[in-house]
């Protein structure tokens, strides 16, 4: 595709090297000189200077042969301006546009076809608070995405002694847990992808994918690591839009404190948070956390706009006993050095966003798509279409396709029509999980979910669900 990208930021250049990595044509426009500079020394595309919402600028960058238009600058006003010029002036197909203000988001008429004619608006401090969020809910895993409208979950979980299947064989889950359906869908150990099998031993340190229905997750946990309690105590670092948002999602059933470094920014999110204590100071003050009971936190959340601050003071909360650390971390290659070392989690918050950019990107019926592994590996939800015919997939077993390398088929979530126990009621549609085996046989509008660790194969599954002319 032919893509042009405003805004050169962390989500802007993630974008770009995600897209250039899968043979896009990439434009990106920046106001910052220096900022476009640094991006395309990574990444092979087209840059401009200047304004974003300039129709000249947008012209000059092909906009009248775009495929896709992402706006992502650190502005909403211009964000929203360059959608509706892309789509009057130029008739640009697709737009996914950068929102963060709630004003625009609270009133979806002005994103509609009639006002700023955006085609799909994403807020990234938004998915980045939802994400920790189900983080803090679920101690012991290390990432925690839906499917399906939620039937579904797939979860990351670091097995640990203690736990009852470490030292066991996979398939000896179904014994410890006969009612529970669920798949493992990729082992990593030592940073190494294995595909499991039924005689695969789980070993301590091994990181485990696994998908299962909505609600099975924290049965799955106790098998793989010593049991955890929620907690009720949350310590917040930082005050801003992530921050201030985060505390409005867990005020409601944990005791929160935020600590925020501008005393007049706290004085403001002392007004507007209801159930939070806010306290204006420094985060990496060892005599402050201290003072404030940091070794009765269950949770200390590490998401200030500064990646060094936020590993040092979850750093300095675990040493001083804190229960969980979690840090917002921009730079991938910080990731790798303090996770699950210096701090339990490190979150990226571009990978976290890629994921609802990608969907809306990706060639066939995608709905959904999650970044893992920091973006080595991707799990997807595709909707399959068309019939024996046409389609590649349909009315085959699941070990008659020749699946990419790397490649495996997690579930299978499917509608069906189900009696109502009165019968002068209608039947009525409902979802079924299906955990995907050998023999299992793929049905058209199933929804499957793969787990790819390799995402440059992407592209080819992409190709094996497409639907061959006859369908049309």
């Amino acid at each position: 595709m032919n893509v042009i990208i405003l805004g050169a930021g962390q989500v802007g250049s993630s974008v770009a090297e995600h897209l250039a990595g899968e043979e896009n044509d990439i434009t990106m426009i920046d106001v910052d000189a220096s900022r476009l500079a640094e991006v395309a020394n990574r990444i092979e595309m087209r840059t401009l200077v200047g304004n974003a919402a300039s129709p000249r600028l947008l012209e000059q960058a092909g906009a009248r042969d775009c495929d896709l238009l992402v706006a992502v600058t650190q502005s909403d006003q211009t964000n929203l301006c360059a959608s509706l010029i892309a789509k009057r002036l130029f008739n640009v197909p697709r737009s996914i546009v950068r929102v963060r203000a709630a004003d625009y988001t609270a009133f979806q008429e002005l994103l509609g076809e009639e006002a700023f004619a955006v085609d799909f608006a994403i807020c990234p401090e938004q998915i980045v608070c939802e994400s920790i969020v189900r983080l803090v809910n679920h101690p012991g895993v290390l990432q925690l995405l839906d499917f399906a409208n939620g039937a579904v979950q797939l979860a990351a979980v670091r097995a640990e002694r203690g736990g009852k299947l470490v030292g066991h064989p996979i398939k000896a889950l179904r014994y410890h847990l006969p009612n529970v359906e669920m798949r493992v869908a990729a082992i990593y150990r030592q940073g190494v992808p294995i595909i499991p099998e039924g005689d695969t031993v789980i070993y301590p340190g091994d990181e485990l994918f696994f998908l299962a229905s909505a609600g099975q997750i924290p049965a799955l946990l106790r098998e793989l690591r010593p049991a955890e309690r929620r907690g009720s105590r949350v310590m917040i670092a930082g005050g801003g839009n992530i921050g201030m948002r985060l505390a409005k999602l867990l005020e409601r059933d944990y005791r929160v404190k935020l600590i925020e470094y501008n005393k007049q920014r706290a004085q403001q999110l002392a007004v507007e948070l209801t159930d939070t204590l806010v306290l204006a100071g420094d985060a990496t003050d060892e005599h402050l956390l201290d003072r404030e009971g940091i070794e009765e936190v269950d949770h200390f959340l590490a998401v200030t706009n500064d990646d060094e601050n936020n590993i040092m003071g979850a750093a300095l909360a675990k040493r001083l006993g804190a229960k969980k650390t979690l840090a917002i971390i921009n730079r991938s290659a910080y990731v790798d050095l303090v996770q699950g070392e210096t701090i339990d989690i490190a979150i990226s918050p571009a990978l976290v966003t890629i994921g609802a950019l990608l969907k809306h990107v990706r060639r066939g019926d995608v709905a959904a798509v999650h970044r893992l592994r920091r973006g080595a590996a991707e799990a997807i939800e595709i909707v399959v279409h068309g019939n024996a015919q046409t389609s590649k997939v349909v009315g085959r077993r699941i070990d008659q396709i020749r699946w990419p390398p790397g490649v495996t088929v997690a579930a299978i979530v499917r509608e069906e029509t189900v009696a109502d126990e009165d019968a002068a009621s209608p039947a009525r549609k409902q979802k079924r999980v299906v955990m995907a085996h050998h023999d299992t046989v793929i049905e058209e509008e199933d929804h499957v979910i793969l787990f790819c660790t390799q995402r440059r194969r992407v592209r080819e599954v992409e190709k094996l669900f497409a639907v061959g002319f006859g369908f049309f």
